[in-house]
């Protein structure tokens, strides 16, 4: 994550969101993939695959192993961490996040006018 000062955004598409379920969110202009784990924490990363920039929320989620595949090529990432599974050496960029006790989902945006993913071509 950047050390730029963070603004924070309601995500309404996270309201409700099951445990063990994800969402795909635009959120102040990124595309955020919002999933809420099983543990009933919430995690957001870029919502693109880092390889061709598929969208993740189209992606074979299991919330078992916390691992989502991408449609497009089969990369395969760890949604407790980001980090790559299949390639290795590749990450999700990941946002803060605040869920508060009415149900509300937050997620923080770097202010630093960049967009935030990762970029990963094949390893």
């Amino acid at each position: 994550m950047s050390d730029a000062p963070v603004r924070w955004f309601d995500v309404p598409e996270a309201a409700g969101l099951w445990e063990g379920d994800l969402v795909d969110a635009e959120v102040a202009g990124e595309r955020v993939l919002v999933v809420h784990r099983l543990d009933g924490s919430f995690a957001a990363y870029q919502g693109m695959c880092p390889h061709q920039e598929f969208p993740l929320a189209d992606g074979v989620w299991d919330e078992e192993e916390a691992t989502l595949t991408c449609s497009g090529h089969g990369w395969r990432f760890d949604l407790d961490s980001g980090t790559g599974v299949n390639p290795a050496g590749c990450r999700l960029y990941r946002y803060p996040v605040r869920a508060i006790d009415d149900g509300t989902v937050r997620i923080g945006i770097p202010q630093d006018g960049g967009t935030h993913h990762n970029r990963c071509r094949g390893l």
